[in-house]
């Protein structure tokens, strides 16, 4: 079931949105709600057995060798999140419908919204830190696409890249976090994980990891120094702002820092960064809010503000501090997204957000600003709203949690804290409804209530606010003292009462100071408009958070134009030195700690087919070391180097790789010269004799080290896994050529992907070849080399050769399991039995044959063998294996003798066909004279 909340939006939600693009807006926005609600529904069917300390599990086997499941768990802290996601998101849904013009695409804000929700919900669910993480950047994705959906706003666009920046900075940090708390306790389930707080604290990773995660929260929960980006996010349409800073993507660090307590709790650094941190982001944020023109702005700073609160309770970290965070998220949650669906009324009702042009709109908008005083007094902390309630418990906690000089330095920046948000309110409610003439500034004069169906989401959740702040103990009580248990995993936690009225005590003379302070110290700051004129970014300066990124942006991109300049110098000479220095480098690290001389392993005497071969290997590189500037002799020169490997490894009794590599080397060669007869034949010299001897220099220091560092491997004994190919190849690949067996089997996956990027390369050449002419162009000139058709006696003769090739490469493919032979080597047989019609009959006249029509064949070629090697992976999983794992059997058919089938030869079937789709693609590419974008007069035939 638990999958099924997730994939409820992530597929079937995004699949009916983008199915009903074109269809009425209601039938979709229907849609929406109705695939939202349902996994609220699903979600609250469980709450009942969760609330009650119960949880649900559910895990399926993925990656398990290296500890990574499918695996979910529904505990009461991550329903309250989940039903936080999905209850707010149904009524984003329907407040989107009203709020968005028609003129602009619905659908895909739908879409978007519901891959957010999927990605939270995962977040909320996963109980695999790898599976977290996942969904965890999908929220980075996700909220990327949602703030910049205005597509051709220069604000939204620069704030979806700052966002995506911040937030992806966090989430490397995390992965890094998370592989470490693998390596400590040898497993990334969550709830295993849990368990053992006292090994990670002991171990000496113990404070990487801690930073590292604190790192990825503070990040997407936009904690000082991070805050900046949540500012510059709110360029995205409002139900995406209301979304994302009530019960979505700032509430995932927060989320994080709950699920992963037991793991810090009780260190004195976790809880002195954390406390700290949200105590300054608390304050600084709340003052930073009063004097923001931009409604959305000032909301912004105030989640940033109450997210600071949100952390610091859980910085403390005793029970009674966690519950009051999970009830303020509560909390938040209900009158942010209300406050946020209000900014989203007025704006779209007066046709502006810009505090210093509204102002007197109680007359226009009465029903409106109702919703604005109730949602605004619980933000500030008014009693009767829930917002007092948790606003009381963090000053209780904080009071009683700390002690000496810093108790009294945290009470005073809580109580200015609480004091600024009272001013921010106010500022909100009498700046925008009651200060000045009615309406005075406000573009839209005509500005009204909207459809009830718009207001109908703020006030159902500024309704709530109003019902817990006065029946707190039997709307949420029970759901905060599970969700504290999940979170704290403090067996002995007694639970919280929630109550209006705890008597008189310094937290409520705080409350009292904070909120007489604040309503003063805002009408203070608005006598004569004073307030409108105050802008804090000019005192700021070059402190901005914003300007501090773009610099950091800017420096990196000019370090980077610098290194760029200095390695991409144009010179192909340049660009090898540091290829084989570097490779040098990486390949004799690891022998630094054994010394740089030859290993003690005994040496055998060589024989004298292995002097021959040295001495025609020796030849053959001495000759295109002289001939290497007449390109068409180099290249047949390095054709004759592959001979000489091939006959080498037939000494070494590999006819395997013999047989790979004099395919390999063929077609090589044929491609080679087809490639080259577009340049001039003849490469240009070297200008000056120093640069002869540099390049000799170069070359003798690389060949002297790559041999050397080949002696010391080659002389040194090592553990050979060859064993456990040689046993297991027949009883578990089912095939006695072991190298087959591995390549189809052991590694499939590994062949899988070599297959893959064969053919995207292939597809890439002809992107970037297309239209190129084999017989160059009037600026380089090449050879007059082209299919065209040969003299009839060659013709005939490649007629016959066509079929025997055919039935060689059939023999060579069927064989290949358990003899010499294979798919990839059969591949390149009938390539080359292809590329001799090509020669014989003219380009033309072949593909007309085949029926290529210019390489389209052979890209489905490529795509057909990708598509059933693919296919004989996922059909391992109908029996409940991994992917790509293959079986065999033995059959006895009529008239035949036993027979041994392997589910690998239709693996190898599909690598057959992406080879010869590749080889070919890049053949008729080559030789295609039909279409050009080159200009210039054709050379004579």
């Amino acid at each position: 079931m638990l999958p099924i909340i997730i994939l409820l939006p992530l597929i079937l939600g995004t699949t009916l949105v983008s199915w009903l693009k074109n269809a009425s807006r209601g039938v979709m926005a229907i849609a929406a709600v109705g695939v939202s609600l349902s996994s609220f529904l699903l979600l609250l069917s469980q709450a009942k057995s969760v609330f009650q300390g119960n949880s649900l599990s559910q895990s399926w086997p993925w990656f398990s060798q290296v500890g990574i499941d499918l695996s979910f768990r529904l505990d009461a802290l991550g329903l309250v999140f989940a039903l936080l996601i999905t209850g707010i998101g149904t009524l984003i849904y329907i407040y989107a419908y009203y709020y968005l013009s028609p003129k602009n695409s619905l659908s895909k804000l739908y879409l978007l919204l519901m891959l957010f929700m999927a990605a939270m919900l995962g977040i909320s669910l996963s109980n695999n830190l790898i599976i977290l993480l996942v969904f965890w950047e999908l929220t980075s994705i996700s909220s990327f696409l949602l703030v910049g959906y205005w597509s051709n706003y220069d604000a939204a666009q620069q704030g979806s890249r700052m966002a995506l920046t911040i937030t992806g900075m966090g989430g490397l940090a995390m992965l890094g976090a998370f592989i470490l708390l693998g390596q400590i306790t040898g497993t990334y389930q969550i709830d295993q994980i849990l368990t053992l707080a006292p090994q990670i604290q002991q171990d000496p990773l113990f404070v990487p990891i801690l930073l590292l995660v604190l790192l990825g929260a503070f990040t997407k929960s936009a904690q000082f120094p991070f805050h900046f980006w949540l500012p510059n996010a709110m360029a995205a349409p409002t139900p995406v702002s209301a979304y994302l800073h009530s019960a979505t993507m700032v509430k995932a660090g927060i989320f994080l820092l709950a699920r992963l307590l037991p793991i810090f709790a009780g260190a004195a650094l976790y809880h002195n960064i954390v406390t700290s941190i949200g105590l300054l982001t608390l304050c600084m944020a709340a003052f930073f809010a009063i004097f923001k023109e931009d409604l959305k702005g000032l909301l912004a700073y105030s989640t940033i503000s109450h997210l600071g609160l949100i952390v610091c309770l859980l910085g403390i970290g005793s029970p009674l501090a966690v519950a009051a965070a999970i009830f303020h998220i509560i909390n938040h949650a209900t009158f942010k997204a209300a406050l946020f669906m209000i900014a989203g009324i007025i704006d779209h009702e007066t046709q502006t957000r810009d505090l210093r042009k509204l102002s007197g709109i109680w007359q226009l908008l009465p029903f409106t600003g109702t919703l604005t005083m109730i949602t605004a007094a619980s933000m500030a902390g008014v009693p009767l709203t829930n917002g007092f309630i948790s606003k009381e418990m963090f000053f209780t906690e904080l009071l009683s949690s700390l002690s000496g000089p810093t108790v009294v330095l945290a009470a005073v920046v809580a109580t200015l804290a609480g004091l600024f948000a009272v001013a921010y309110s106010t500022r909100l409610v009498h700046g925008v409804f009651f200060d000045g003439e009615v309406g005075k500034h406000v573009p839209n004069k005509a500005a009204h209530e909207p459809a009830f169906g718009m207001r109908a989401p703020a006030l159902l959740l500024a309704t709530l606010c109003i019902l817990v702040g006065i029946l707190p103990a039997l709307m949420v009580e029970p759901i905060v003292n599970a969700a504290t248990l999940a979170s704290t995993q403090q067996a002995d936690f007694a639970g919280v009462h929630l109550a209006i009225w705890h008597g008189f005590n310094l937290p409520l003379l705080m409350s009292l100071i904070a909120l007489a302070g604040g309503v003063l110290f805002y009408f203070v700051l608005a006598r004569d408009g004073r307030i409108r004129r105050i802008d804090l970014d000019p005192k700021l300066g070059p402190l901005q958070g914003k300007l501090i990124f773009e610099a950091i942006l800017q420096q990196l991109s000019r370090s980077a134009l610098k290194l760029k300049k200095f390695t991409e110098s144009g010179s192909l000479q340049n660009y090898f030195f540091w290829i084989i220095i570097f490779s040098i480098a990486i390949v004799a690290a690891p022998l630094f700690n054994q010394g740089i001389s030859a290993g003690g392993r005994e040496l055998t005497q060589a024989s004298w087919v292995a002097i021959v071969l040295w001495l025609l290997l020796f030849s053959a590189c001495w000759m295109l070391l002289w001939f290497h500037h007449e390109r068409i002799k180099a290249v047949l020169i390095s054709g004759a180097i592959g001979l000489v490997v091939t006959m080498a490894f037939l000494t070494m009794s590999a006819p395997d790789l013999a047989l790979t590599q004099i395919s390999v080397d063929v077609v090589t060669t044929v491609l080679l010269l087809m490639s080259l007869s577009l340049l001039p034949q003849l490469t240009p010299y070297e200008s000056q004799r120093t640069r002869r001897w540099s390049d000799a220099s170069i070359a003798i220091l690389a060949g002297l080290g790559i041999g050397w560092i080949t002696w010391m491997i080659l002389t040194r004994d090592h553990d050979s896994i060859s064993w456990f190919f040689v046993q297991q190849s027949l009883p578990l690949g089912g095939g006695s050529n072991i190298v087959n067996v591995i390549l189809v089997d052991f590694r499939g996956f590994d062949t899988f992907g070599e297959i893959t990027v064969l053919g995207i390369a292939a597809v890439g050449a002809m992107c970037m070849m297309d239209g190129m002419r084999i017989h160059g162009t009037a600026i380089t000139p090449g050879l007059t080399y082209r299919f065209n058709p040969s003299p009839l006696m060659f013709r005939m003769t490649a007629s016959w050769i066509l079929p025997l090739a055919l039935m060689v490469s059939l023999y060579i493919f069927l064989r290949g399991h358990n003899a010499p032979g294979g798919g990839f080597v059969a591949g390149l047989v009938t390539a080359m039995a292809l590329i001799i019609q090509y020669i014989a009959l003219g380009q033309d006249r072949a593909e007309q044959l085949l029926k290529a029509n210019s390489g389209r064949l052979y890209e489905s070629w490529i795509g057909m063998g990708l598509l059933i090697a693919g296919g004989t992976g996922i059909a391992s999983w109908f029996w409940g294996r991994p992917f790509l794992t293959s079986a065999h059997i033995y059959v006895d058919p009529p008239l035949f003798s036993t027979m041994h089938l392997a589910s690998a030869a239709a693996f190898d079937l599909g690598v057959y066909f992406t080879v010869v789709g590749a080889t070919m693609l890049l053949i008729s590419v080559l030789g295609d004279s039909r279409h050009s974008t080159m200009s210039g007069p054709l050379p004579k035939e």
